[in-house]
């Protein structure tokens, strides 16, 4: 991994998003966000018929903030119904009463923050349960900067250029994905992470941009770039994809060898 080779832009045209399937993910890379990101979750999870949950257990404050200003907000961009779910309890993450929301949800949004506040009280309970099934049946997940992080099974938690890393949810299959990417410098991370988990590609998304991902369709929004970095075999050169808003690819063209899909 010690050297680097440049691949700008991308050969595979891929349909139009209105071709696509259902389920989806927006993976957000922090910062100030333009519409069009937060527009394109809405209109994933169903524009004004949408029923979105957002999760703003990652930032510290959740505790003690008015969930309905945050409400009121996405109210203003247009989705149908908005609600707040937040604890710290992995007890109560595990009942009845607090997954109902994601039940009938079509959309659900994690904010920014510490990601680690979001695995420590949801990871193996009835929310991820519910997460996933939410998924399964043609929802979208969105999240930025700690909401990003947690898209992928090997999250990283902090420190630069050493990364220190948790388990994540794993909703974007055999990629760790790092935010603030190149606002804040994180390639060495992020090959330092690839270089322990040689199966894995790495996703690096720049505050103001996001990953759209629909089943194996990929597709970018935003005001800067998503830099994938691809693992190749037999001492080659790290590969490097560079995407911009607009670019689409598949997710399996990236896939190590060593992975089925």
């Amino acid at each position: 991994m010690k050297y680097l080779m440049f691949v700008f832009g991308l050969a595979l045209l891929i349909p139009s998003p209105d071709l696509w399937g259902q389920s989806a993910l927006v993976i957000a890379g922090g910062g100030s966000l333009p519409a069009e990101v937060t527009d394109t979750f809405i209109e994933l999870a169903g524009g004004v018929k949408s029923r979105v949950v957002i999760i703003p257990t990652a930032s510290q404050s959740a505790d003690r903030n008015d969930p309905i200003r945050v409400e009121e907000l996405w109210k203003s961009r247009g989705v149908g119904s908005v609600s707040s779910l937040h604890t710290r309890s992995r007890v109560e993450a595990d009942t009845d009463a607090f997954v109902a929301p994601l039940r009938s949800a079509t959309g659900v949004w994690f904010g920014g923050g510490s990601q680690s506040r979001i695995t420590e009280a949801y990871l193996g309970t009835r929310v991820e349960a519910e997460l996933n099934a939410l998924l399964k049946r043609g929802g979208v997940i969105g999240g930025s900067s700690a909401g990003a992080a947690i898209m992928s099974q090997v999250m990283i938690t902090g420190g630069n250029p050493e990364a220190k890393t948790e388990k994540g949810f794993g909703f974007l299959p055999y990629a760790v994905v790092d935010q603030h990417f190149l606002r804040r410098n994180r390639v060495n991370r992020l090959l330092g992470v690839l270089h322990q988990h040689t199966t894995s590609v790495g996703v690096g998304i720049d505050e103001g941009t996001a990953l759209i991902r629909m089943g194996d369709k990929l597709r970018v929004v935003g005001d800067s770039y998503v830099t994938i970095l691809i693992p190749q075999t037999d001492g080659l050169p790290v590969r490097i994809e560079v995407l911009r808003s607009g670019d689409q690819a598949r997710l399996s063209e990236w896939a190590p060898k060593t992975v089925d899909h």
